[in-house]
């Protein structure tokens, strides 16, 4: 059971001289002084979130006009860029449209699918950690 104060007590507490939180007396010479401490304010170390590559794979069916207006649409390349990432994706079968944080590539991938399934086109569209 905790302890009451009574008022003598409670009124010397209240009473009593908040601690110094300088050190003036260690630079005045004075080793007898009390001893000083400084309070620091500890920010927290954020960490920066996971990327991940949203890639388009090759088929034979998808049109190459249509990964190109895709890549305009979606990822904001202009023609000279999007033509590129198609003819890499043409070439090797796969390309990279852009690295971004887990949900913003979730819904990259989301919003290419549909809108090629939308267009009835087989068009893939995935995602990888970086």
């Amino acid at each position: 059971m905790p302890q009451l104060l009574s008022r003598l007590d409670l009124s010397a507490a209240i009473a009593a001289p908040a601690p110094r939180m300088s050190n003036d007396e260690n630079r005045s010479g004075n080793p007898t002084g009390p001893n000083t401490s400084v309070i620091t304010k500890v920010k927290p170390k954020t960490k920066r979130p996971n990327l991940y590559r949203v890639l388009i794979l090759n088929d034979d069916y998808t049109p190459m006009e249509f990964v190109v207006h895709v890549l305009e649409k979606f990822f904001q390349k202009d023609v000279e860029a999007a033509t590129k990432i198609m003819l890499h994706v043409h070439h090797h079968g796969i390309g990279e449209c852009g690295v971004f944080t887990y949900e913003i590539a979730e819904t990259k991938v989301t919003q290419v699918m549909d809108f090629a399934r939308k267009h009835q086109h087989p068009l893939q569209c995935v995602m990888e950690k970086k």
